[in-house]
């Protein structure tokens, strides 16, 4: 791997969380079925590689989501999850809790949108209703003494509504966070967000920056751009993808998300602590571009990968 310079800037944080979303967010859009042993050597690869947080699954109705419905299976195959680990799985609703309970999981996250339209094309209702539906799994959750994330979809532009008022954005954060809510990731689901409206939302949400999470796509190229003026503006968890697989299966004008080697590769360069090791994250994504098939779409993969070829030339 070639040596990276580093230099600082003012303002930015001094360590970035990652929070790891390749494992459900990635794979629940390939259009075949991934084993199961191949799922769990991937999030035991990703967690050696110095992730902290990686997101394992989701429990969800087979028939909504094929390729996750082998959850208590990557579960159980998982176990329990190491001290100072984070290791959530995304629940629907209070009968998805209740299969994350008895899997053993300590921590879930549950998906909100920002919008009406979205809240009924992924969720089958309305964005009241859906935040009804929410307040009592989140509840039950943390009387279990489980950790919450709470997602909010669309929040910088939908494909039915078009540009999305940060206002309307608050108010769900507003709502998940009175339900319990300890962190909540904001999602840029079709990746249209530039960074003065990433500025927008953060300066309208009614909650502390410290809980806030940023989950970009790169549909337009623009994830690395946003992700650092979320930095700049008091964010210190960012949602990324290895190998930037992943989208979203209702949204079809999503791409994937933010790589983390590409991620890693910029906080690295900026001088940002973050406990991964890029060359063993970039031989982790190479091994599962090779179980899918495909070359990884990360910038950063196909540029480390090349060198290493290079050098063995």
């Amino acid at each position: 791997m070639p040596e990276q310079a580093t230099a600082p800037l003012a303002g930015l944080p001094g360590r970035v969380s990652i929070y790891e979303v390749g494992a459900r967010d990635g794979l629940q859009n390939e259009s075949a079925l991934v084993p199961v042993a191949v799922k769990a050597d991937f999030v035991r690869r990703l967690l050696a590689a110095g992730l902290t947080a990686v997101e394992t699954t989701s429990l969800v109705r087979p028939e909504w989501v094929p390729q996750l419905a082998d959850a208590e299976e990557l579960l159980a195959e998982l176990g329990p999850t190491p001290a100072g680990l984070r290791m959530p799985a995304l629940v629907p609703n209070r009968r998805g809790l209740d299969r994350a309970l008895a899997a053993g999981v300590r921590e879930i996250a549950v998906f909100a949108s920002a919008t009406e339209t979205f809240a009924r094309k992924n969720l089958n209702r309305g964005l009241a209703e859906s935040l009804d539906v929410f307040e009592p799994v989140v509840t039950a959750a943390r009387a279990a003494g489980l950790a919450v994330r709470g997602y909010v979809s669309m929040c910088f532009g939908d494909p039915w509504e078009g540009a999305v008022d940060p206002a309307q954005v608050a108010r769900v954060v507003h709502a998940l966070w009175d339900m319990g809510a300890q962190e909540i990731s904001l999602g840029d689901t079709i990746g249209v967000a530039t960074p003065g409206q990433v500025v927008a939302v953060l300066e309208e949400l009614p909650v502390p920056r410290e809980a806030v999470a940023v989950h970009f796509h790169d549909t337009y190229g623009q994830a690395l751009a946003n992700t650092l003026v979320a930095l700049q503006h008091g964010v210190t968890t960012v949602d990324s993808s290895a190998g930037g697989l992943g989208g979203c299966p209702y949204a079809k004008s999503a791409t994937g998300n933010l790589a983390t080697e590409d991620l890693v590769w910029q906080l690295h360069g900026l001088g940002i602590e973050t406990g991964v090791d890029l060359a063993a994250l970039v031989a982790t994504s190479t091994w599962m571009a090779t179980q899918l098939g495909r070359p990884s779409p990360s910038r950063v993969v196909t540029a480390l990968a090349s060198s290493a070829t290079a050098e063995e030339a």
